[in-house]
């Protein structure tokens, strides 16, 4: 648990904040001292559970709840946080995944993917901008599919590679405003949503052998990475893309002496 506590009179609204790496970004940033606005799609219970678990640890947060993707979401969004409302950080997290290839991918799944990973994340950005005090933080999360070929991914990894590049136009836009915005580009990360994939041993092993730190991510390791671009040490950052991925393929992996 962060003791460090340099977000004391801070907000920040973390999307998809009630599970998994979105959970564990909105426990960190509540244990460093900011109040947590925490968005969810449909999982109130899991909503609930986050909040409890920041309020137990002697924090303060509440949930909101937009379905991304469909029409007046964002809408609604803001309308539940309210026009007095001014934040301090912005973790744009909520996203879909995909895994098909060229041959398999449709229309349909393209612009849903396009939809909820892209264009609610900007959307989102230009309903906060007003909203966010001077010296703000915009903090995308990316992925590290967007350095790599992942073919089996294809329509989801044009969908990050595009959120990635919105960081540095935003960055000059706001930067007169001591606004950074940055990207976190995590790798294979173990939550729920991977546990299926991670139980089998063979593709565990084979995450874990094109990592140069040789293991599987943790939430805490991504939340880590976003606590520190949100808080005053990472002033001096925008418009860049951090790696959250232990080293995944950066070249070909050598065997252990």
């Amino acid at each position: 648990m962060s003791t460090l506590r340099n977000l004391q009179n801070k907000t920040a609204l973390v999307t998809g904040g009630s599970r998994g790496i979105g959970r564990g970004i909105a426990l960190r940033l509540a244990a460093d001292g900011a109040r947590v606005v925490v968005h969810y799609g449909s999982d109130a219970a899991a909503a609930k559970e986050t909040v409890a678990r920041i309020e137990a640890a002697g924090g303060e947060a509440f949930a909101v709840q937009a379905s991304f993707g469909t029409e007046g979401a964002v809408d609604s969004l803001f309308a539940q946080l309210g026009e007095d409302v001014e934040l301090d950080i912005l973790v744009n997290n909520a996203g879909i995944g995909s895994a098909r290839g060229i041959a398999e991918v449709t229309e349909v799944e393209i612009n849903r993917l396009l939809a909820v990973n892209v264009t609610t994340p900007l959307l989102v950005v230009q309903r906060a901008i007003p909203l966010l005090r001077d010296g703000g933080r915009i903090i995308n999360i990316g992925s590290v599919a967007s350095r790599m070929a992942v073919p089996l991914q294809i329509g989801y990894t044009a969908s990050k590679a595009a959120l990635e590049s919105l960081a540095p136009s935003l960055a000059i836009d706001l930067g007169p405003r001591g606004i950074t915005v940055n990207t976190v580009a995590p790798g294979v990360v173990r939550t729920d949503m991977t546990a299926h994939f991670l139980a089998v041993p063979e593709l565990a092993a084979g995450v874990e052998s094109v990592a140069c730190l040789g293991r599987i991510g943790e939430v805490e390791d991504v939340a880590d990475i976003v606590a520190f671009l949100a808080g005053p040490q990472s002033r001096w950052i925008t418009g860049q893309t951090l790696d959250a991925s232990g080293g995944t393929w950066l070249g070909p992996m050598q065997p252990a002496a």
